[in-house]
């Protein structure tokens, strides 16, 4: 939504949604997450990547989201699962009993969200040289068929 001004009058217009079309219906939750993470700032602080790792004999098909925190303790770093967000938070504190002549590593704190699909499963996390790897994965759904019942209400 954007506020524009003709001749001095100020009105709103809204863009149209994707999911307006008649064919698409439930998918309003959807267009809420979009939303969401448009609206999220984000500073670009911790940097990650994102990779899709292939199934092995001992592993299914996963997602590995590795954010770079290098000066982090794993007591300093929480991952969290809220409701369809995985969260993860870093806080430093500054240690006062040390006297700096340069400060080009600050103590900061950082909270990056990913927004996931229904069904994603987050596996676990590892914390190794200043990486911090988060597996995640979705189970197969099984493939459901059914047939649907019509009723008829013809009135003789």
């Amino acid at each position: 939504m954007f506020r524009a001004s003709l001749e001095g009058h100020a009105f709103v217009t809204t863009r149209p949604s994707p999911f307006g079309h008649p064919f698409l219906l439930g998918f309003d939750e959807i267009e809420q997450a979009l939303d969401r993470v448009s609206k999220a700032a984000n500073d670009g602080y911790p940097p990650y990547n994102i990779e899709r790792l292939p199934r092995t004999e001992q592993q299914p098909e996963r997602l590995r989201i590795t954010l770079a925190v290098a000066g982090f303790t794993r007591d300093q770093l929480d991952v969290m699962l809220e409701e369809s967000q995985l969260v993860v938070r870093g806080r430093q504190m500054d240690d006062k009993t040390r006297q700096f002549l340069h400060r080009g590593i600050a103590a900061r704190q950082f909270q990056r969200a990913f927004l996931l699909a229904d069904g994603m499963e987050v596996m676990g996390a590892d914390l190794s040289n200043g990486l911090l790897s988060i597996d995640l994965t979705r189970p197969e759904p099984d493939r459901i068929v059914r047939k649907i019942a019509i009723a008829s209400r013809d009135e003789v």
